[in-house]
């Protein structure tokens, strides 16, 4: 799974009101129209609430 730039990743996020759970991000990157990368990236964030899109990006920092 390649990791994509994180403005990409924060631009299918736009509007999202944080905190956020990993199901807010991805119901938000739905009303945005993201790409299928998109959704296999948030879907395999860990199961916990976002308090900002600088902790979402950290976690898919974290992804191998």
């Amino acid at each position: 799974m390649n990791k994509p730039n994180p403005i990409v990743v924060q631009k299918s996020l736009e509007g999202q009101y944080y905190p956020a759970s990993k199901n807010d991000l991805i119901e938000t990157a739905q009303n945005n129209d993201a790409d299928q990368e998109i959704f296999n990236i948030l879907e395999n964030l860990p199961e916990k609430d976002y308090n900002s899109p600088t902790e979402i990006s950290e976690e898919i920092g974290k992804m191998k």
